[in-house]
C-alpha cells in the first residue's frame, strides 16, 4: 500500500501503514472497477409503478431472471451483480445436508433456513439446536425482533436477530465435523471452503466470486449475477428429494420468515411445489416444481433501491399467477393502484398475465373523484 505523504495524509487515529490508516472509500464518487458495474451503470427495468388516477407517481425498478436447470429462459433488467445473502440459506446448509440429517428435528431443520420475525417460537427452534452451555458461541449481532405488533420494548439480544437459527445450525454442523467453531463466521474457516465448494458444483469448476463481502450477520456472503442466483433456486428444485432442505421449508412455512411475511405466505400458496426466501437487500428467491419446465424452475427478483415487500409481492404474484400458483394481494393499504410492467414475465405468458389484477374489490380507491370536474363550474 503506497502511503500518501504526511502533509497531505487525511487525520486517522490508526499510525501509518496499518490497517485502516487510509480511509475507505477514496471518493464520494466511488471508484470504478474493472469487470463491477455499479448500481448507476446498471440498465434496470421498471418492474411495478404505482399510479395515482392513471398518473404513475412511483416506479420500482430492478431485475428479474427465469432460469431452468442451466438455461435462462427469460431475463429482464439486465444481469445485475449483487449479493445473495440470506437468499442463499437453502443452498448455504447444502454444506451440513448429510451431517444434520439426523440430528435436527424437522423444526429446527427450517429455522436453520429461515429469516424468521424473532417470534417466541423462532427463539425457541434455533436455541434447541445448541445446549445452553453451547449459547455462547453464537455470534449474530445484538438485535431486536424483525418484525413484531406494538411498541417495542425488548431489549437487544443475539437469538432475535433474523439469522440466529443458521448460525446455531452452522455451529451444530462444525461440532459434528471436528471443525473449530472459534472464527466460524470467517472466510478462512472449513464452513466458508465447504460452502464455496457447493457453489462450485453448480455453477462450475471454475467459478469464482468477484467478491465475498461480510454479511449484515457476520457470514461471508458472495457476489452472483441475478442470472446465476436463479440458476441455484432452479437447482434446489431439481434435488428437492436428494435432502431435507425442500421439506423443512414447506413443512414449517411460518419458521422461514414469520406472519405476513413474503416467502411464509408464498410457501403456503405454493401447497409443496414452491419455496421461497427472501434476502436483503430487496432480493426474492423462488424455487418451483411446474411440468412445463422439467429441468427445474428458479425465478430471483432484485428490487434495485432495495427491500420493499409490497413491491416484490405485487411481482411475485403476478409471476407465480402466469404459472397457475394463486398467491393473495398484500393486505389492502391505503395507497395508489399497482400495475405490473409485463417484461416480468415471458412474453408466451403475457396474456396470462393480463389477467391478474394487482387489487381486490374492497381496496380503497380515494386518490380520485367519482365525477367531472370539468362539469362543476367553480362558485
Amino acid at each position: 500500500m503506497n502511503e500518501p505523504p504526511p502533509q497531505s495524509r487525511p487525520a486517522s487515529a490508526v499510525a501509518p501503514g496499518r490497517p485502516g490508516s487510509l480511509p475507505f472509500p477514496t471518493s464520494p464518487l466511488g471508484e470504478n472497477v474493472p469487470g463491477i458495474a455499479t448500481g448507476r451503470d446498471v440498465e434496470w427495468e421498471p418492474l411495478i409503478d404505482y399510479r395515482r388516477n392513471g398518473v404513475s407517481e412511483t416506479t420500482i425498478h430492478g431485475a428479474i431472471a427465469w432460469a431452468s436447470g442451466d438455461r435462462i429462459v427469460h431475463s429482464f433488467g439486465g444481469n445485475v451483480l449483487c449479493y445473495g445473502r440470506s437468499m442463499m440459506k437453502p443452498i448455504t446448509m447444502k454444506v451440513f445436508a448429510s451431517e444434520l440429517a439426523d440430528v435436527l428435528d424437522s423444526r429446527q431443520k427450517a429455522i436453520s433456513i429461515a429469516s424468521h420475525n424473532g417470534d417466541t417460537e423462532h427463539v425457541a427452534a434455533a436455541q434447541s439446536i445448541l445446549s445452553e452451555s453451547e449459547w455462547g458461541l453464537m455470534q449474530t449481532p445484538l438485535d431486536v425482533p424483525l418484525v413484531q405488533f406494538g411498541r417495542q420494548v425488548r431489549r437487544p439480544r443475539r437469538w432475535y436477530h433474523c439469522c440466529s437459527g443458521e448460525h446455531a445450525a452452522i455451529l451444530r454442523g462444525c461440532r459434528i465435523n471436528g471443525w473449530n467453531r472459534a472464527g466460524y463466521t470467517l472466510p478462512i474457516h472449513p464452513f466458508f471452503r465447504r460452502f464455496l465448494d457447493v457453489m462450485k458444483r453448480y455453477l462450475g469448476e471454475d467459478w469464482e466470486p468477484l467478491r465475498v463481502s461480510r454479511d449484515g450477520c457476520g457470514l461471508p456472503t458472495f457476489s452472483n449475477t441475478v442470472s446465476e442466483l436463479a440458476r441455484l433456486f432452479a437447482a434446489l428444485a431439481t434435488e428437492k428429494d436428494d435432502d431435507w432442505i425442500w421439506g423443512a421449508m414447506v413443512a414449517h412455512p411460518d419458521l422461514i420468515g414469520g406472519f405476513n411475511r413474503l416467502d411464509s405466505t408464498i410457501i403456503k400458496a405454493g401447497d409443496g411445489t414452491v419455496i421461497a426466501k427472501e434476502g436483503a437487500d430487496g432480493l426474492l428467491g423462488l424455487s418451483i416444481i411446474h411440468p412445463d419446465y422439467p429441468d427445474g424452475l428458479g425465478i430471483v427478483i432484485k428490487i434495485a433501491h432495495g427491500w420493499n415487500p409490497q413491491a416484490t409481492w405485487y411481482i411475485a404474484r403476478a409471476v407465480l399467477g402466469v404459472l397457475g400458483i394463486e398467491l393473495r394481494n398484500p393486505y389492502p393499504l391505503h395507497r395508489q393502484k399497482a400495475f405490473i410492467v409485463p417484461g416480468v414475465v415471458p412474453p408466451d405468458r403475457l396474456e396470462r398475465l393480463e389477467q391478474i389484477p394487482t387489487w381486490d374489490e374492497w381496496d380503497p380507491d380515494s386518490d380520485r373523484w367519482y365525477y367531472d370536474w370539468r362539469g362543476h363550474p367553480l362558485t
